[in-house]
């Protein structure tokens, strides 16, 4: 089973870029944030075409955040289900091919000590708990999406200049952390120690083209499935292009059964 992510900063301006990825990389499910369209306006026929049904969560010019896949996305959640008031489109969850998967956008945090940033560190407790409630008894199951974490410093391409900026700061690598301390692992550090690979770089300043990135979408697999984990990776090419996401693809490959 191949599972991927990808922030696509805006499906409807992103939709002709995003059926490409389907059509090369074919993955079983996708999980997609910033969708930036209401309900009504996600592109349901256009994906149905090229072969996937979806459960979405959109909210208007910003959040949203979808899961696609070959075959309907089964028992669909919406938001973290905690009782605390929050309109931000920011989780969703559904069960495809027997494997609870969680399509997660967590906050940006703007700047260290502002609200928002407030309101991201709590997110993360939020989102702690609510998969401790809604582990699935197969222990089968995937957080998927942009967390807006560099989780260490070899995630980043200047870890000097990035020293206590938002999305690089010990509290959150914290929150992150207790994620994985929970019973998830990065699918990604799995196959590759090294340093130099990311999947975000901002629009400005030819980062792309320098490398100046941070990774920030993760593809986090419960052990039960980073057990099987054959292969993962960044999709960087499809970072490229016409008015590109700012992020690229990251993606997890997961056979149904463990290997002899």
């Amino acid at each position: 089973m191949k599972i991927a992510s990808w922030n696509v900063n805006s499906i409807r301006s992103r939709l002709p870029r995003l059926l490409e990825y389907l059509a090369a990389a074919r993955p079983d499910a996708l999980c997609l944030q910033e969708l930036k369209c209401v309900d009504e306006a996600f592109p349901k026929a256009e994906l149905a075409a090229a072969g996937y049904r979806a459960a979405f969560f959109g909210q208007p010019t910003y959040n949203g955040i979808a899961i696609l896949a070959r075959e309907e996305p089964a028992d669909v959640q919406r938001g973290l289900q905690d009782g605390v008031e929050d309109p931000q489109a920011r989780l969703l969850g559904a069960t495809v091919g027997g494997v609870r998967i969680f399509s997660v956008y967590a906050p940006n945090g703007q700047g260290v000590g502002s609200a928002a940033y407030t309101y991201k560190l709590e997110w993360y407790w939020r989102l702690k708990r609510f998969l401790e409630i809604h582990r699935p008894a197969s222990g089968l199951f995937a957080v998927c999406g942009d967390f807006n974490v560099a989780p260490e410093d070899r995630d980043v391409y200047s870890p000097k200049l990035w020293e206590g900026r938002t999305m690089a700061t010990a509290a959150e690598r914290e929150r992150f952390a207790a994620l994985l301390e929970a019973g998830l692992v990065d699918s990604f550090r799995i196959h590759h120690p090294e340093t130099g690979r990311y999947s975000w770089w901002d629009y400005r300043a030819g980062c792309f083209a320098r490398n100046f990135g941070l990774r920030i979408d993760h593809v986090l697999l419960s052990r039960e499935l980073a057990a099987r984990c054959t292969a993962a990776d960044v999709d960087r090419d499809f970072r490229k292009g016409k008015t590109p996401s700012d992020h690229a693809p990251v993606w997890a490959e997961c056979p149904a059964a463990p290997q002899a």
